[in-house]
């Protein structure tokens, strides 16, 4: 039994400065560790603000292509030619009284 006190306390130095040394390591990967979760939040907290940009640009342009469809199926009615041969040609039925105001 003498033998194993005798080994424990030549080995306790070595130990405590083994185990502060580790000790240390740990804690500065650690805060390392901190550090760089830290900047990926700020990254992740950028992207979900461009991904909603993103999206909102998207239904934009869904919108835009369900306005151009209708005006495309708009431009094949008779109601279109006849808008703009008013509009453009100044062309009326025979039975349509046309109002001006003077100015």
């Amino acid at each position: 039994m003498r033998r194993k006190r005798t080994a424990m306390n030549s080995y306790r130095p070595r130990n405590l400065l083994s185990m502060i040394t580790v000790g240390i390591i740990v804690l500065m990967l650690i805060i390392v560790l901190h550090v760089s979760s830290l900047r990926l939040s700020e990254k992740k907290a950028q992207y979900d603000k461009k991904e909603a940009y993103l999206i909102e640009q998207i239904e934009a342009q869904h919108k835009r292509a369900e306005n151009i469809k209708e005006y495309g199926d708009y431009t094949h009615t008779k109601q279109y030619i006849e808008d703009i041969a008013k509009e453009r040609l100044g062309l009326v039925y025979k039975d349509e009284i046309i109002f001006e105001a003077d100015n």
